[in-house]
């Protein structure tokens, strides 16, 4: 028997189409993405998170030239946030990604199968979905309401 999966998610070609939460989590990770550290693949990455305080925190990636030891910007702000709220529910996480040279056919870059993994184990802890945003810096941006949606047949704690 063969069963489709579909995707449901909201496509914002620029920044103005987003509410004015979205709009400051679209800044906060593009800022943050100035601060990556990328000397290998020059690729800049930064993620805004905003809790259910209204707090946001944002990160970027840091690479490492002994792979893998680097961390992507989705996971440093989302192991900082979880070390130091552990008990505050995450509401939106914003990445805004790209080569460090934009260019205009860049696509906006969703989280990597790692970065999938780490959000779902937080969404699940704390029994409610996390909004996705992915954007790249022309503002075209992807939202999808749980990463759920990037990753159907997720693993979490239930397997073991």
């Amino acid at each position: 028997m063969r069963k489709d999966i579909h995707i449901s998610y909201e496509h914002f070609r620029n920044s103005t189409e987003l509410n004015e939460i979205e709009q400051a989590l679209f800044e906060k990770a593009k800022l943050a993405r100035e601060k990556a550290y990328a000397p290998y693949s020059d690729f800049f990455v930064g993620c805004a998170i905003l809790l259910e305080n209204g707090s946001i925190f944002s990160g970027s990636n840091q690479e490492n030239a002994a792979f893998p030891s680097g961390l992507c910007a989705e996971r440093t702000t989302l192991y900082w946030v979880a070390a130091n709220f552990p008990d505050v529910k995450i509401k939106k996480i914003f990445i805004v990604g790209g080569p460090k040279e934009f260019s205009e056919s860049s696509l906006p870059i969703p989280p990597c199968g790692s970065c999938r993994q780490s959000i779902i184990e937080y969404e699940t802890k704390q029994n409610e979905n996390i909004d996705l945003y992915f954007a790249n810096l022309k503002e075209e941006t992807i939202k999808v309401h749980s990463i759920k949606d990037l990753l159907p047949f997720s693993f979490d704690g239930t397997y073991l």
